[in-house]
Formats: C-alpha cells, sequence, structure tokens
C-alpha cells in the first residue's frame, strides 16, 4: 500500500520532471482513456500538428513582414502538464496553510524594553545580555526554514515537503498533528500524486472498456503506462489488440 510519504515524495522529486515536459512534444504512448481514445489521440495529435504549423507558419510571415518584432518567441506549452501543475499546487499550498494555521504556533515575540534603575553596573549588563538573548531567539524563531510562511516560497515541492515533516513528526515550530490532520494531507496528497504520475504517464494502469469484446462479448481490458503503448486484452477469449491492430488471438 502507498503511503502518503510516498505520494508526497512523489511529487517533490517528479515536479522539476513536470517542468521539462511542459514544453516537450506531446507523448503519443501515454495511457490516456483506453485504446479507442488512444487511436483517437492519434489522429487528433497529427490535426493538432498540422494546424499548429500552419498558424507558426502565418505568424512567421507576420514577423518577415514587421522588422519591429525582435527576439525570441515564446514555445508552445503543453496545457494538461501546465493545468496538472497548477491544480496540484493550489492543493497543497491550500493544505500546507490550513495545516499550518491549525498547528503551526505563533513566533516567539520580544517584551518590550522597560525603563529600569539598576543598583549595580553588573545587573544592567546581566539584563542588556538577557534582552539581546531574547531578541537573537526571537529572530531565529522567525526565520526558522521549517516554518511555513503565507508569503514567499509557495511552491507545490516545498509544500510537499513541509507536509512531509508534519506526517514523519520532524521537530519544528508545530504541535504534533491530529489523525484528521493527517487524513486530510493523506487525501490531497494521494489525488495529487495521482495527477503528476498520470501527466508524466510513469504509473502503470489497467482500466476495463466499456465495449466488450467483438468476438465472444467478454471484458476488455486495456494496460498501460510507464511509457509503453497500450494493449487491450480480452479476459473470455484472449485476444490482444495494439494500436496497430489485433495482435494475437
Amino acid at each position: 500500500m502507498t503511503t502518503t510519504a510516498t505520494h508526497l515524495r512523489t511529487i517533490a522529486l517528479h515536479w522539476t520532471d513536470l517542468r521539462e515536459a511542459l514544453g516537450e512534444p506531446a507523448q503519443l504512448g501515454a495511457f490516456g482513456l483506453g485504446l479507442r481514445g488512444y487511436l483517437a489521440r492519434l489522429d487528433a495529435a497529427d490535426a493538432e500538428q498540422i494546424e499548429y504549423e500552419r498558424h507558426q507558419a502565418a505568424h512567421l510571415r507576420t514577423l518577415e513582414r514587421d522588422p519591429i518584432q525582435l527576439g525570441t518567441r515564446p514555445v508552445p506549452i503543453r496545457l494538461h502538464i501546465l493545468d496538472t501543475m497548477r491544480t496540484v499546487e493550489a492543493a497543497l499550498v491550500q493544505c500546507a496553510d490550513d495545516i499550518a494555521h491549525a498547528a503551526q504556533r505563533a513566533p516567539i515575540t520580544v517584551p518590550a524594553a522597560r525603563k529600569a534603575d539598576y543598583r549595580t553596573l553588573r545587573e544592567a549588563r546581566i539584563a542588556a545580555a538577557e534582552r539581546t538573548r531574547q531578541q537573537q531567539l526571537a529572530h531565529a524563531d522567525r526565520v526558522d526554514p521549517r516554518r511555513w510562511r503565507w508569503t514567499g516560497t509557495r511552491t507545490a515541492p516545498h509544500a510537499a515537503l513541509w507536509l512531509l515533516a508534519r506526517i514523519e513528526r520532524a521537530p519544528g515550530p508545530c504541535r504534533r498533528i491530529t489523525e484528521q490532520e493527517e487524513q486530510r494531507i493523506g487525501v490531497v496528497a494521494a489525488s495529487a500524486a495521482d495527477r503528476v504520475e498520470r501527466a508524466l504517464d510513469i504509473a502503470a494502469q489497467r482500466r476495463t472498456l466499456s465495449a466488450p469484446c467483438p468476438g465472444c462479448g467478454g471484458p476488455v481490458d486495456v494496460h498501460g503506462g510507464e511509457g509503453r503503448a497500450p494493449l487491450a486484452h480480452c479476459t473470455g477469449c484472449g485476444r490482444v489488440w495494439s494500436e496497430g491492430g489485433v495482435i494475437a488471438a
């Protein structure tokens, strides 16, 4: 059984892969929505490529006619990767916000300086040293890198690692999270990791098609993922299909 910690590590480790995949050509060997969906995506991808090349050629002609438009043109991005990154980041950051609001203690405050009459110079020096110590402790607590912040760095991998520290009961300016809070993190982490794995096609998947086998009427399972082209297999008669047609009967 995959644990919440594994899900959070998956997100943190593969976030760079998502960024790199954002501008890469579409991977046509992904699991998709089944074999028929896979075949439909092949045709759609060809049509999209033709349409993109047509628009790109028109755009280049426009630039040739307009010499003031110089510089690097934006690279087309893969929208489903971008949507995955936005959805995952929003969910993880919101989860970290909620957990921190409930479990993270406020920074240490320094008592206001007050006028005092000291009987000796030694007493005055001791009091000054104590104020300095309190100020240093308060500053260290305020800038503690283990503290979740509502401004600044609020990325998916940062949120994943901060939530991982809460799951693993790591030391920091937080109380021990409750069972309900741990369950909340688990639900968010599992959904986010699943989105990341599906976007990168790094998880093995199996799905049963709604349409039965045309030969025997039995259920048809589609296997794919992990970068492999999907295969459909009838569990009744044993027939196997690939994107190229029947490969075993």
